[in-house]
């Protein structure tokens, strides 16, 4: 154990000032009942001081009952001695935050997010993760105990700021094929979940006070990582078909869309549009950044290709992330970028924290490439394509002509739209004493929302609990 104590020849005899610090470590419980104290050998080299000094600090602490001796073991901490909480000074000093400080502590005030909480519901419709029940851990800590067994020394070093080779060839050859991502594996660039990927964004491309257009409402991660950025965000409402290129202000160069399903009303971006967005960034050298955070689940029609794909010119940055597909705790997601940017966001990635972890990449790489991956995507697609048709069946019961209903042909929440303006508020109050988790969306615009609705997510419920679920919202509704 290591105990830092520092000592001064001014501040009276050392075995005191030894002393002292225990007793205080002791009574504010950094030193808890029970945990063995440092041999009097080892802390006086630590300290670099004689071994007496420590055995009569050692004799003062016994003496006043704050430890006790155990032949052959030790010397532990008494289990009798009352304990405070960690003391800290009650003064603080006020230190001034940079202006990137200052818009990232306003920002946690407008965090939206549906977190884990203390005191789950039966019925919690919440949104933006993955299905953790159904993806198989088992098989993936056997692919991550064989990554590690088979690594050599050398690969435990430092990687590729860009991301493993290995990685990045799959996720080239997968979005290819259901994608339609047009790219070579350089052109990828591993970063930890795609809040790293935005944050990437605003560090190459934005100069402070640079206007950029949103759609609104927006996840709030991208929102508040440009506020922080400090650009000009023009917000232009979303449709039932998102985003539309007409109202794009002139003198913009960068959009940021979500075009396979619009975070968080649910809008797919039609071709025309995405044709006419394309057009756009050619027309003012503009730069698209399309964010495709669950582009792997659509359940009418034809997938619409990327729009990545699409453009030939290098005018779209591509984020991509495996929080949605496998679990959020792997923190795992990539950008795809044209040619002549990858060695700036190589560089910045490295400037960040230098790569991602390498046993995470290795492993997600053997996934990919295994076929574990398609087979995987193919399992929760089915699982909710029956969870979304059971939500829409208990709609149609429960709410009926009450509601419009927006999302529902791709990823895995949906929006409500009452006909009649409601207080989110009060029906996510009163759903909650019914046992139902709901969410609002007016969190999520950048202007004042002129309508609101309620947002339910549907990975992470069974058919029953849905149907169950609506039953009640509609008692509130």
């Amino acid at each position: 154990m290591q105990f830092a104590i520092p000592l001064s020849k001014r501040r009276g005899p050392l075995f005191q000032q030894v002393y002292q610090r225990l007793r205080e470590a002791i009574l504010s419980g950094t030193l808890r009942a029970g945990e063995k104290l440092p041999s009097t050998r080892d802390l006086a080299e630590q300290l670099g001081i004689s071994r007496t000094v420590v055995l009569v600090a050692y004799d003062q602490l016994l003496a006043e009952g704050y430890a006790v001796g155990r032949a052959g073991s030790g010397t532990y901490v008494a289990g009798a001695v009352k304990i405070g909480g960690p003391t800290t000074s009650e003064k603080s000093v006020r230190l001034r935050l940079s202006r990137f400080g200052s818009a990232a502590a306003t920002a946690w005030s407008r965090m939206n997010f549906p977190l884990r909480l203390e005191h789950p519901l039966p019925y919690d419709f919440s949104y933006g993760r993955s299905d953790v029940a159904t993806f198989p851990f088992e098989m993936w800590r056997r692919m991550l105990s064989r990554c590690a067994r088979r690594a050599s020394v050398a690969e435990f070093d430092y990687g590729p700021a860009g991301g493993s080779p290995a990685l990045r060839e799959a996720i080239c050859h997968h979005l290819r094929r259901s994608r339609a991502v047009v790219c070579t594996p350089d052109q990828i660039v591993v970063v930890n979940g795609s809040q790293q990927a935005l944050d990437l964004i605003s560090r190459v491309l934005f100069r402070e006070g640079e206007r950029v257009v949103i759609e609104d409402p927006l996840y709030q991660g991208t929102t508040e990582i440009l506020r922080a950025a400090g650009v000009r965000l023009t917000p232009v409402t979303v449709d039932r078909d998102g985003l539309n290129p007409e109202q794009i202000p002139s003198g913009t160069r960068i959009v940021f869309v979500t075009p396979s399903h619009q975070y968080p009303s649910g809008a797919i971006l039609p071709l025309a549009r995405r044709l006419a967005l394309l057009e756009w960034a050619k027309r003012n050298n503009g730069i698209i950044v399309e964010d495709d955070y669950d582009g792997e689940f659509r359940y009418e029609g034809h997938p619409l290709e990327s729009l990545q794909g699409l453009n030939r010119e290098g005018r779209v940055i591509y984020i991509g992330t495996f929080s949605r597909t496998i679990f959020s705790a792997l923190r795992i997601g990539y950008l795809i970028v044209p040619k002549n940017l990858v060695t700036a966001f190589a560089a910045a990635k490295w400037l960040c924290d230098r790569h991602t972890a390498t046993l995470e990449q290795e492993t997600l790489a053997e996934f990919i490439s295994s076929g574990m991956y398609e087979r995987h995507l193919r399992k929760v697609r089915r699982r909710n394509a029956s969870r979304r048709e059971a939500l829409l069946d208990a709609i149609e019961k429960h709410l009926r002509d009450r509601v419009e209903v927006t999302g529902d042909g791709a990823g895995a929440h949906i929006v409500l739209w009452p006909h009649q303006r409601i207080s989110e508020v009060a029906v996510i109050e009163a759903a909650a004493k019914r046992g139902v988790r709901v969410y609002g969306i007016s969190g999520y615009y950048v202007k004042k929302p002129s309508r609101t609705g309620i947002i339910l997510g549907y990975s992470r419920l069974t058919e029953r609990e849905i149907r169950e679920g609506v039953r009640r919202l509609g008692e509130v509704m």
